[in-house]
């Protein structure tokens, strides 16, 4: 197996490290995606319109990142019906572990936060599972 640096990796971690340090400090809020779009799902009085700057920041920053060669990964040859399940999944799972990997790993962890310390534990053994699982039975 060839190492290869996840430049894109490490840069979009940057990216997302940053924004959820600035959302903190200039409007004390955390940069959970979950809730930021859950908050926008279910929305209350003054707490609207920076979720939807965020995403559209969001959205819009694939043409900030193009121009310098990242590209979003293909899809079009995927199973439509299995990446909405696999989308549902993902949404129950932020509902059961009360937010999301960027809430808990990113913004919690800074924070020292117990339940969000004992949430990225468990995202990253599941993922380290499913990894190795992936790889000895050679599926997905």
């Amino acid at each position: 197996m060839e190492f290869t640096m996840p430049w894109a990796s490490l840069f979009g971690g940057m990216l997302l490290g940053l924004s959820a340090a600035l959302l903190m400090l200039f409007n004390g809020k955390v940069a959970g995606i979950s809730g930021i779009v859950g908050g926008l799902l279910t929305p209350k009085k003054n707490e609207t319109s920076w979720r939807v700057v965020f995403v559209i920041g969001m959205i819009i920053s694939i043409f900030a990142v193009t121009p310098i060669g990242f590209s979003l990964p293909d899809v079009s040859n995927k199973d439509i019906l299995v990446v909405c399940i696999a989308g549902l999944l993902v949404g129950f799972g932020t509902r059961l572990g009360n937010g999301c990997t960027s809430g808990h790993g990113i913004i919690g962890m800074g924070r020292f936060s117990k339940r969000s310390i004992y949430a990225t534990c468990a995202f990253m053994i599941s993922a380290i599972l499913m990894v190795l699982l992936r790889r000895l039975l050679g599926v997905l």
